[in-house]
């Protein structure tokens, strides 16, 4: 890890047009703090990956409420009107990804593969424009990994190392995409001096940036 930092250096980290990854799983375990540390800024245009749309007042939902998100790459939208709307409007391009097929993109990019054969999707509108490869007669769809410029981390406590465990349920996707980015930035709500090795899910070689929230 290279430091902890505040918020205005986290800001100075942004960029428009960027692809970010967001952690969490309907809101729970995203980087509320981040997101709202985003719209104080001026930055949009972002290309978002995650797992979902969020709520309109929760999670990625905020960003794309605020006309920030040019593209979102996620498995489901339901909980978030604001998104059918947009994307309707042709303000918002959606990409909707299986979410197992979404969860193993990113898990490819972060283990250095090509990309990964699946047969979900097969002779459905998501094998639009793929390649299929037949193994053994059977065929699958290529899919290819997804790389995010910014990867941000929510749900996690840290100690001074920069390890990173997850409250709960709210490890979710946020250790798979810590794997996937360029830079990688975690929020963090608490820190201990050290945390037991066996129960670190991040280690601190993948964290970039941690930034605190203020209480």
């Amino acid at each position: 890890m290279r430091g902890f930092i505040c918020k205005a250096t986290f800001k100075s980290h942004l960029r428009s047009g960027m692809t970010l990854m967001v952690g969490g799983f309907l809101a729970n375990g995203s980087p509320d703090y981040l997101i709202d540390l985003i719209l104080e800024t001026d930055f949009r245009d972002f290309t978002v990956i995650c797992n979902d749309g969020g709520f309109e007042d929760r999670g990625v939902g905020k960003l794309i409420v605020a006309n920030r998100v040019k593209k979102l790459i996620a498995s489901h939208i339901g909980t978030n009107p604001t998104v059918g709307k947009l994307m309707q409007e042709g303000k918002l391009e959606v990409t909707l990804v299986p979410q197992g097929t979404l969860v193993e993109q990113i898990r490819a990019a972060g283990a250095g593969l090509g990309g990964f054969l699946t047969p979900t999707g097969l002779n459905t509108i998501v094998q639009d424009g793929k390649q299929v490869i037949s193994v053994k007669g059977i065929p699958y769809l290529l899919e290819e990994p997804l790389f995010a410029d910014l990867a941000l981390i929510g749900g996690a406590i840290c100690d001074q190392y920069g390890n990173l465990v997850y409250r709960q349920s709210m490890r979710n996707f946020n250790p798979i995409m810590a794997m996937a980015a360029t830079l990688v930035i975690a929020c963090c709500a608490h820190k201990v001096d050290t945390h037991h090795h066996e129960t670190v899910i991040t280690p601190f070689p993948l964290v970039d940036y941690i930034v605190m929230e203020e209480q």
